[in-house]
């Protein structure tokens, strides 16, 4: 016997295209999550600002953990849908590592709900992150892509010969995330705003720059 469909939100004629629906769950959760936390996010109040219902959500996500282990996966996938995309066949491989330095900056600068969340699993000790089989799959693509970098470049001479893949994404992580997530704090101690346009494009050097010397022999 197949499930039956979804109940429509109140109010519509219709019933709604359930991929649109769902993404708009997840859009919305994003922020509910990352303003709230896990314990404080609340599935009535997603689904007040998406129109929907929370029996909609539920038939969807399982329930709030569910949900909150969807926006995960939501925002891990955005990443590493930029570093996949990102064309280092034709540099070297100290262009091809700042490169994807700077990459990791502008996301990360740009999506602070994904710090946000990332700090937020963390409070959790990543149990969330821990069942999700998606997420696991995640970490491939990138480290992947860094280690065939360091490949080249140790093939090459440009790259010292110990160099790890996962020392490399965590120091360029570390940096990037600690523009975002300490960036208040830091204003009011050292009266300096990490995220400030003027200088956005200095420290988007900076990371780079710091890798390539941390890489070079």
């Amino acid at each position: 016997m197949q499930d039956p469909p979804p109940p429509a939100p109140y109010g519509s004629g219709r019933a709604r295209d359930p991929v649109r629906t769902q993404a708009e769950i997840i859009e919305v959760a994003v922020r509910e999550f990352a303003d709230q936390g896990y314990s404080g996010a609340r599935v009535d109040r997603i689904a007040e600002r998406t129109r929907t219902t929370k029996r909609m959500i539920y038939y969807y996500f399982g329930g709030k953990e569910g949900l909150y282990t969807a926006v995960l996966e939501h925002v891990y996938s955005g990443i590493r849908q930029r570093e996949q995309a990102l064309d280092v066949a034709g540099l070297s491989p100290i262009d091809a590592i700042r490169r994807l330095a700077e990459l990791t900056y502008d996301h990360h600068v740009a999506h602070p709900d994904f710090i946000r969340l990332v700090s937020i699993e963390n409070t959790h000790r990543a149990e969330h992150l821990a069942k999700s089989e998606a997420l696991s799959n995640l970490r491939m693509p990138v480290l992947d892509l860094i280690a065939g970098i360091l490949e080249k470049g140790r093939a090459d001479g440009t790259i010292r010969a110990d160099a790890d893949a996962v020392d490399v994404h965590m120091l360029v992580s570390s940096y990037c995330v600690f523009a975002v997530a300490n960036r208040h704090t830091f204003a009011t101690i050292f009266a300096r705003d990490l995220l400030d346009p003027e200088r956005r494009g200095h420290y988007r050097s900076m990371v780079g720059e710091l890798l390539v010397r941390y890489l070079t022999p």
